[in-house]
């Protein structure tokens, strides 16, 4: 069974209003969607303008808010999201270099890991299409 592609990354979150105004007036993801399920279920959904999209979870038991580490987001301008997440009071780590791009990490408000990076021009991880996994 190929899969297509992944649609949604389940994101744990305490306070929905807050991780969606976090997400989306801070990183400056797009709202999708905002919706009441159930009395116990809201669907907050946000994403960038091309990839995955977020959802913004409470109703996972096994996923306490925090628990999510390594999110990365691709960046077209490092240097200028840097200075808007901390002109937006965001602790942001110092700029990091590695084969595969230039990166910084923060966290969400409930504790989950952010990686922020821009990749350098052919890095690996940026074609992944012509990778296999070895036997």
């Amino acid at each position: 069974m190929p899969v297509a592609n992944v649609q949604v990354i389940s994101v744990p979150v305490s306070d929905q209003d807050r991780a969606r105004d976090f997400y989306v007036d801070t990183v400056g993801l797009t709202l999708l969607a905002d919706q009441q399920f159930t009395p116990e279920m809201r669907w907050v959904m946000v994403a960038p303008p091309s990839g995955a999209a977020l959802t913004l979870v409470t109703w996972f038991p096994t996923m306490p808010p925090g628990s999510l580490k390594g999110l990365v987001l691709e960046s077209d301008d490092l240097e200028g999201d840097l200075a808007m997440l901390g002109a937006k009071g965001v602790a942001v780590s110092e700029v990091q270099s590695a084969p595969w791009g230039r990166f910084v990490t923060f966290d969400d408000p409930d504790g989950n890991g952010i990686v922020l990076q821009v990749s350098a021009p052919n890095a690996p991880q940026t074609d992944v299409s012509g990778w296999r996994a070895s036997a």
